[in-house]
């Protein structure tokens, strides 16, 4: 069976967290569990950019490039 909240399906993932959060007996307990989640997040990504910056893929001259981009559609 798939599970779908508005028009997407969940994977496993999404799954296992809305899960997760539904059993929560509190709104403190739903914050705490946010939290951790919201760490996790925050460790991949910094782990994700530490490979990029190993690698050269991004770099100090790279981040300036992207600052002092306008990416606007141009309309007519």
């Amino acid at each position: 069976m798939e599970t779908i909240i508005g028009n997407q399906p969940m994977n496993s993932a999404q799954f296992f967290v809305y899960q997760t959060l539904a059993k929560a007996k509190s709104e403190e307990v739903k914050e705490e569990l946010t939290s951790l989640y919201l760490n996790y997040l925050q460790k991949k990504l910094n782990d994700e950019t530490k490979r990029l910056w190993m690698e050269g893929i991004i770099s100090h001259e790279k981040i300036e490039e992207i600052l002092n981009s306008h990416y606007r559609i141009p309309y007519k």
